[in-house]
């Protein structure tokens, strides 16, 4: 595939940035190195792999949840300024 001035200068709108002459030159050069490569991969025989969509293995990280009981309502809002009983009271901001 050939990387065109007018791919790149679609590419720099989708990604908007402004690039100069000269960074034009160099990402045209950079982007057909790029698909370059990708040309090499295709001509690879993967008929046999299985197709994965991580490297490593997946598995959850993150701790088990933890019921916990909460803050008490009123003793929240005790130090706010302005309040319901239920829930902050905050000035109108959007008309």
């Amino acid at each position: 595939m050939r990387i065109t001035q007018e791919l790149v200068d679609y590419i720099a709108g989708l990604a908007r940035l402004e690039l100069e002459p000269e960074e034009k030159r160099d990402m045209t050069a950079e982007l057909e190195r790029i698909v370059a490569y990708m040309d090499v991969l295709n001509q690879l025989d993967t008929a046999g792999v299985e197709p994965i969509s991580h490297v490593f293995p997946v598995k959850n990280v993150l701790r088990e949840d933890e019921v916990t009981p909460s803050q008490d309502r009123a003793e929240l809002l005790a130090g706010s300024p302005a309040g319901d009983g239920e829930a902050f009271l905050v000035p109108k901001a959007v008309e």
